[in-house]
Protein backbone atom coordinates (compact mmCIF):
# COMPACT_ATOMS: atom_id res chain seq x y z
CA UNK A 1 0.00 0.00 0.00
CA UNK A 2 1.36 3.42 -0.94
CA UNK A 3 2.03 6.24 1.48
CA UNK A 4 -0.65 8.29 -0.27
CA UNK A 5 -3.25 5.57 0.28
CA UNK A 6 -2.25 5.25 3.94
CA UNK A 7 -2.85 8.98 4.39
CA UNK A 8 -6.25 8.61 2.72
CA UNK A 9 -7.09 5.80 5.16
CA UNK A 10 -6.18 8.15 8.02
CA UNK A 11 -8.80 10.57 6.65
CA UNK A 12 -11.38 7.76 6.72
CA UNK A 13 -10.34 6.86 10.28
CA UNK A 14 -10.90 10.47 11.36
CA UNK A 15 -14.58 10.35 10.36
CA UNK A 16 -15.93 8.38 13.37
CA UNK A 17 -13.82 10.52 15.72
CA UNK A 18 -15.13 13.67 14.05
CA UNK A 19 -18.74 12.50 14.35
CA UNK A 20 -18.30 11.59 18.02
CA UNK A 21 -16.86 15.03 18.75
CA UNK A 22 -19.69 16.69 16.82
CA UNK A 23 -22.24 14.71 18.85
CA UNK A 24 -20.53 15.85 22.04
CA UNK A 25 -20.76 19.46 20.84
CA UNK A 26 -24.52 19.19 20.38
CA UNK A 27 -24.19 21.69 17.55
CA UNK A 28 -23.34 24.43 20.01
CA UNK A 29 -20.26 26.66 20.04
CA UNK A 30 -17.71 25.55 22.57
CA UNK A 31 -14.79 23.25 23.23
CA UNK A 32 -16.21 20.15 21.49
CA UNK A 33 -17.13 22.08 18.36
CA UNK A 34 -13.62 23.59 18.22
CA UNK A 35 -12.03 20.17 18.62
CA UNK A 36 -14.39 18.86 15.92
CA UNK A 37 -13.29 21.69 13.67
CA UNK A 38 -9.63 20.87 14.26
CA UNK A 39 -10.19 17.20 13.40
CA UNK A 40 -12.16 18.19 10.29
CA UNK A 41 -9.41 20.57 9.15
CA UNK A 42 -6.69 17.96 9.65
CA UNK A 43 -8.79 15.36 7.80
CA UNK A 44 -9.49 17.83 4.99
CA UNK A 45 -5.82 18.72 4.65
CA UNK A 46 -4.95 15.05 4.18
CA UNK A 47 -6.86 15.32 0.88
CA UNK A 48 -4.25 17.75 -0.40
CA UNK A 49 -1.33 15.86 1.16
CA UNK A 50 -2.24 12.43 -0.22
CA UNK A 51 -2.85 13.87 -3.68
CA UNK A 52 0.45 15.74 -3.65
CA UNK A 53 2.34 12.66 -2.51
CA UNK A 54 0.63 10.44 -5.08
CA UNK A 55 1.50 12.79 -7.94
CA UNK A 56 5.04 13.76 -6.93
CA UNK A 57 6.18 10.29 -5.82
CA UNK A 58 4.47 8.39 -8.61
CA UNK A 59 2.11 6.66 -6.16
CA UNK A 60 -1.08 7.02 -8.17
CA UNK A 61 -2.92 3.70 -7.80
CA UNK A 62 -6.32 2.28 -8.65
CA UNK A 63 -6.98 1.84 -4.92
CA UNK A 64 -6.12 5.50 -4.34
CA UNK A 65 -8.33 6.62 -7.23
CA UNK A 66 -11.18 4.74 -5.60
CA UNK A 67 -10.53 5.60 -1.97
CA UNK A 68 -9.61 9.29 -2.19
CA UNK A 69 -12.92 10.60 -3.57
CA UNK A 70 -14.84 8.18 -1.35
CA UNK A 71 -13.04 9.51 1.73
CA UNK A 72 -13.87 13.09 0.69
CA UNK A 73 -17.53 12.25 0.21
CA UNK A 74 -17.78 10.39 3.52
CA UNK A 75 -16.17 13.23 5.46
CA UNK A 76 -18.33 15.92 3.89
CA UNK A 77 -21.55 13.93 4.14
CA UNK A 78 -20.81 13.07 7.78
CA UNK A 79 -20.52 16.77 8.55
CA UNK A 80 -23.60 17.78 6.57
CA UNK A 81 -25.60 14.99 8.21
CA UNK A 82 -24.69 16.28 11.67
CA UNK A 83 -25.75 19.81 10.75
CA UNK A 84 -28.92 18.43 9.15
CA UNK A 85 -29.75 16.57 12.35
CA UNK A 86 -29.54 19.83 14.27
CA UNK A 87 -31.69 21.72 11.75
CA UNK A 88 -28.73 23.82 10.59
CA UNK A 89 -28.43 22.33 7.11
CA UNK A 90 -31.65 21.62 5.21
CA UNK A 91 -32.35 18.05 4.13
CA UNK A 92 -33.16 19.22 0.60
CA UNK A 93 -29.63 20.68 0.30
CA UNK A 94 -28.11 17.44 1.56
CA UNK A 95 -30.22 15.58 -1.00
CA UNK A 96 -28.86 17.76 -3.81
CA UNK A 97 -25.31 16.95 -2.70
CA UNK A 98 -26.06 13.22 -2.45
CA UNK A 99 -27.82 13.17 -5.83
CA UNK A 100 -24.84 14.82 -7.51
CA UNK A 101 -22.41 12.40 -5.88
CA UNK A 102 -24.41 9.31 -6.87
CA UNK A 103 -25.01 10.63 -10.40
CA UNK A 104 -21.34 11.45 -11.05
CA UNK A 105 -20.25 8.12 -9.55
CA UNK A 106 -22.74 6.33 -11.79
CA UNK A 107 -21.47 8.25 -14.82
CA UNK A 108 -17.91 7.26 -13.95
CA UNK A 109 -18.91 3.60 -13.60
CA UNK A 110 -20.59 3.61 -17.01
CA UNK A 111 -17.54 5.33 -18.52
CA UNK A 112 -15.13 2.79 -16.98
CA UNK A 113 -17.22 0.01 -18.51
CA UNK A 114 -16.50 1.62 -21.87
CA UNK A 115 -12.80 2.03 -21.18
CA UNK A 116 -13.04 5.76 -20.44
CA UNK A 117 -11.62 7.25 -17.25
CA UNK A 118 -13.29 10.47 -16.12
CA UNK A 119 -10.70 12.36 -14.13
CA UNK A 120 -11.68 14.83 -11.44
CA UNK A 121 -12.42 18.12 -13.13
CA UNK A 122 -11.51 21.59 -12.00
CA UNK A 123 -15.08 22.38 -10.96
CA UNK A 124 -15.22 19.21 -8.85
CA UNK A 125 -12.07 20.24 -7.03
CA UNK A 126 -13.52 23.73 -6.46
CA UNK A 127 -16.73 22.12 -5.19
CA UNK A 128 -14.82 19.95 -2.73
CA UNK A 129 -12.67 22.83 -1.48
CA UNK A 130 -15.62 25.24 -1.20
CA UNK A 131 -17.66 22.63 0.65
CA UNK A 132 -14.89 21.79 3.10
CA UNK A 133 -14.17 25.46 3.77
CA UNK A 134 -17.89 26.16 4.11
CA UNK A 135 -18.31 23.37 6.64
CA UNK A 136 -15.39 24.81 8.61
CA UNK A 137 -17.21 28.15 8.62
CA UNK A 138 -20.37 26.43 9.90
CA UNK A 139 -18.40 24.82 12.71
CA UNK A 140 -16.78 28.15 13.56
CA UNK A 141 -20.01 30.16 13.56
CA UNK A 142 -22.88 27.68 13.94
CA UNK A 143 -25.38 30.24 15.19
CA UNK A 144 -24.86 32.96 12.55
CA UNK A 145 -27.89 32.45 10.31
CA UNK A 146 -26.90 34.64 7.36
CA UNK A 147 -23.47 32.99 7.21
CA UNK A 148 -25.04 29.52 7.36
CA UNK A 149 -27.31 30.33 4.40
CA UNK A 150 -24.37 31.78 2.47
CA UNK A 151 -22.44 28.54 2.99
CA UNK A 152 -25.46 26.48 1.93
CA UNK A 153 -25.83 28.60 -1.22
CA UNK A 154 -22.15 28.20 -2.13
CA UNK A 155 -22.30 24.45 -1.53
CA UNK A 156 -25.42 24.07 -3.69
CA UNK A 157 -24.16 26.28 -6.54
CA UNK A 158 -20.75 24.59 -6.75
CA UNK A 159 -22.33 21.14 -6.40
CA UNK A 160 -24.89 21.68 -9.16
CA UNK A 161 -22.41 23.43 -11.45
CA UNK A 162 -19.80 20.70 -11.17
CA UNK A 163 -22.39 17.95 -11.60
CA UNK A 164 -23.82 19.56 -14.73
CA UNK A 165 -20.31 20.11 -16.09
CA UNK A 166 -19.39 16.43 -15.61
CA UNK A 167 -22.49 15.36 -17.54
CA UNK A 168 -22.07 17.90 -20.34
CA UNK A 169 -18.44 16.92 -20.86
CA UNK A 170 -19.10 13.18 -20.67
CA UNK A 171 -22.64 12.79 -22.00
CA UNK A 172 -21.50 10.49 -24.80
CA UNK A 173 -20.51 7.87 -22.22
CA UNK A 174 -24.17 7.27 -21.39
CA UNK A 175 -25.17 6.30 -24.91
CA UNK A 176 -24.13 3.25 -26.80
CA UNK A 177 -24.85 2.20 -30.34
CA UNK A 178 -27.89 0.14 -29.23
CA UNK A 179 -29.86 3.18 -27.97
Amino acid sequence: MTTASKITLIRVAFIPLYMLLMYLSGGQPGMWMWISLLVFIVASLTDYVDGHIARTRNQVSDFGKFLDPLADKLLVIASMTMFCEWGMFPAWALMIVLTREFAVTGLRLVAVGKGVVIAAGWSGKVKTAATMIGLCVLMSFPSVTWLRWTVIAVVIVTTVYSGVEYFIQNWKCLWDSKD
